[in-house]
């Protein structure tokens, strides 16, 4: 979770997924419409408004990600 450089407010940054741009854009669009919230990409990164550390672990591990580090 993330608030420098963006104005005060919270924004949740997933990275080292290690995946394609065009594979970045279907888990963009898949964690987008799973936790009703906004978000880019920045680079490698995926960049979701607001602090959904609660959440995300449960949605990413059902995408097949094994380990999540939560800071």
């Amino acid at each position: 979770m993330e608030r420098a450089g963006r104005g005060g407010k919270e924004a949740t940054v997933i990275e080292q997924l290690g995946l394609s741009p065009a594979e970045l854009d279907v888990w963009l669009k898949a964690l987008r419409a799973s936790l009703g919230c906004g978000g880019s990409i920045e680079g490698p990164n995926i960049m979701l408004q607001g602090d959904h550390r609660t959440r995300l672990t449960a949605v990413l591990a059902q995408r097949g990600v094994r380990k999540t580090i939560v800071s």
